[in-house]
């Protein structure tokens, strides 16, 4: 039995993986934004006992999500699958000075990483997306650029595939991986997305369990359980390595 973690697991994509592990009988730390949602994935999903808690818009709350999840012990597996779309029609801020996509789709992927226990696997949500991420690094916080949401979430994808990638890099002891569930009917993807649903929650849980030779891989990226070629700079090394700096730098904190 494994114990797998997973950001922002109360609905979609990260509660149906969560589900998908509990039927095979793994055990499932899940994570809400608030206590509230929280109470409706307990009545969603009787099987869900461990849920942390905690807006992971804020450096605050990723520390105290990161705080929890360690208290429940050592996690076999870490699924980074929070994340926030692109319809906001301006730059919102969050407290500590940064665009909320960016927050939460790239600093807390990172910070949660450094900040848990280091577990036996990692598992980090990009999208084909992430093709049209832009490689410049100048201005992730959208101070300087006009607004464009959805250009801020291909560029964030674009970071998960780095983060995934530079710690399968500086963790080779840890199976680091990131999946693209596909453009699927979530939430964020909208009633008409066309994709294969139940396959987009397969892959992040299939891989963080380690049962078979196909997931005894790290450093790459995957759909549908099948290995993909990801872009050409999401495997550039030196992007990797200068957005685990610019987090570093945000939040003081390092990944070794």
């Amino acid at each position: 039995m494994a114990r797998v973690f997973i950001s922002g697991s109360a609905d979609g994509l990260g509660l149906m993986a969560g589900q998908w592990l509990l039927e095979r009988g793994h055990r499932v730390t899940f994570h809400a934004r608030n206590p509230q949602r929280a109470d409706a994935l307990k009545r969603k999903l009787p099987g869900a006992h461990d849920v942390v808690t905690g807006d992971v818009s804020t450096i605050t709350a990723m520390q105290s999500v990161a705080d929890q999840v360690n208290r429940l012990g050592r996690h076999d597996a870490v699924i980074h699958n929070v994340a926030i779309g692109y319809r906001e029609p301006v730059r919102v801020e969050t407290e500590d000075g940064l665009s909320q996509i960016f927050a939460v789709n790239t600093l807390a992927p990172y910070l949660l990483t450094a900040l848990i226990e280091k577990p036996g696997r990692l598992v980090y949500l990009s999208s084909g997306l992430h093709r049209s991420g832009t490689p410049d690094l100048s201005d992730l916080q959208w101070t300087r650029r006009p607004w464009n949401g959805m250009q801020a979430y291909c560029d964030s994808k674009l970071h998960d595939a780095w983060l995934a990638f530079g710690l399968a890099r500086r963790w080779p002891d840890v199976p680091s991986n990131a999946v693209d569930p596909g453009w699927v009917a979530t939430k964020m993807g909208g009633p008409g997305a066309p994709g294969d649903l139940a396959q987009g929650a397969v892959t992040q849980a299939w891989l963080a369990i380690r049962d078979e030779p196909a997931t005894a891989v790290s450093g790459e990226y995957f759909f549908h359980q099948q290995p993909r070629p990801p872009s050409a700079d999401a495997r550039r090394t030196d992007l990797q390595d200068r957005l685990l700096d610019v987090c570093e730098d945000i939040t003081g904190i390092a990944i070794a």
